[in-house]
């Protein structure tokens, strides 16, 4: 919570609150301030002109201040115990509480277990073969999805990887409908949560997706429900679970493409840039966040990392793409590397750029 002092600013500004701007009009943004000189008020007013943020009354507005001074107050914790490789801060999610966090972005708990899912065998490597892979270099990942208040990161994760794949191995680029999944989707929860099989389950059960321009997202069910388009894309044969072990998953990453992966999401709210390295403050049996792994990495600054792409728009973190620590299962990243199958397995696979 706020420090005395702290608490003792905020009453001397809501007695000044009608001199406070709920609709702000500066032609500043966040990146434009000094990050250890200007005060409270004006990052918090940088922060609303960024992300377009406006609060009914003053009251709101005090009430969002608090909050927004304890998370940037959290963030700078998280940076120093970072020491420097890592930076957290301002997000469009600062004004938020952690419980209206995980309300829009948290899944709801599945009420079934995983299933058996089929499994690549895969020999135990000592380390992996190649040393670096970033897809994003080789023009294959579609833009950076944005989920908003729908907990469709299940569905976007999934979406990406079959778009990617088919990028991979026919060299054809086009966006799939997120949408149809949340839709048509039997088993998981749409816009409440579910599971990357989910989504792979539904797009076999379609034989294939519509074109994202064809079926459009919405971040919530479509009021028609599940609609039948006519035009099939980016169809599967199957998907499978990968050997949970962060070598074997960077060896297929580079030679057959991206992954899904279900991780903890706790070090993600206040993320700017850098390569997250979880203590204790990221447990890995507690995953509750699907992304799309891209590629991985090592150098003397950084260390072993990975590259995954987020669904949480292009203006969070890296462009939308976060880095997260490589060989220690950090977040949990190893307790579900899913993929589709597109094409045949042991046809030969395009090279990812170094």
């Amino acid at each position: 919570m706020l420090s005395t002092e702290l608490s003792c600013l905020l009453g001397l500004l809501a007695m000044g609150a009608l001199a406070w701007n709920t609709h702000p009009t500066l032609a500043q943004s966040f990146e434009d301030l000094p990050p250890a000189t200007q005060d409270l008020m004006d990052q918090f007013k940088a922060f609303q002109i960024q992300y377009n943020k406006s609060y009914a009354d003053p009251a709101e507005q005090e009430r969002r201040f608090e909050i927004f001074a304890d998370n940037l107050a959290w963030a700078q914790q998280l940076t120093e115990k970072h020491g420097g490789m890592a930076q957290f801060g301002v997000t469009q999610f600062s004004d938020l509480t952690e419980e209206e966090f995980h309300q829009h972005y948290q899944p709801a708990q599945s009420s079934y277990k995983e299933p058996s899912l089929k499994t690549r065998k895969h020999p135990r490597l000592q380390r992996p073969l190649i040393r670096s892979c970033d897809w994003r270099k080789a023009g294959v990942l579609t833009p950076v999805r944005k989920q908003k208040k729908c907990r469709s990161c299940w569905a976007i994760a999934a979406v990406g990887n079959v778009e990617a794949l088919w990028a991979i191995h026919y060299e054809q680029h086009f966006e799939l409908s997120v949408q149809e999944v949340l839709d048509c989707d039997r088993c998981g929860k749409a816009c409440k949560g579910g599971f990357v099989w989910d989504a792979f389950l539904t797009i076999l059960r379609q034989r294939g997706l519509a074109r994202e321009r064809d079926y459009p997202y919405q971040d919530q069910l479509s009021r028609k429900g599940c609609q039948k388009k006519q035009n099939r894309t980016g169809w599967i044969q199957d998907f499978l679970m990968l050997p949970k072990e962060e070598n074997a998953m960077a060896e297929h990453l580079a030679l057959k493409g991206p992954i899904t992966v279900t991780i903890n999401q706790a070090l993600l709210k206040t993320y700017r840039k850098g390569v997250i390295r979880p203590k204790d403050d990221c447990d890995p049996n507690q995953v509750d966040h699907s992304v799309l792994l891209v590629g991985f990495g090592q150098n003397t600054k950084d260390g072993a990392y990975w590259i995954l792409k987020n669904s949480w728009g292009s203006d969070w973190g890296e462009e939308g793409y976060f880095r997260l620590r490589r060989g220690t299962n950090a977040c949990g990243i190893t307790k579900y590397p899913v993929t589709a199958l597109v094409g045949r397995e042991d046809a030969p696979g395009r090279p990812c750029p170094r």
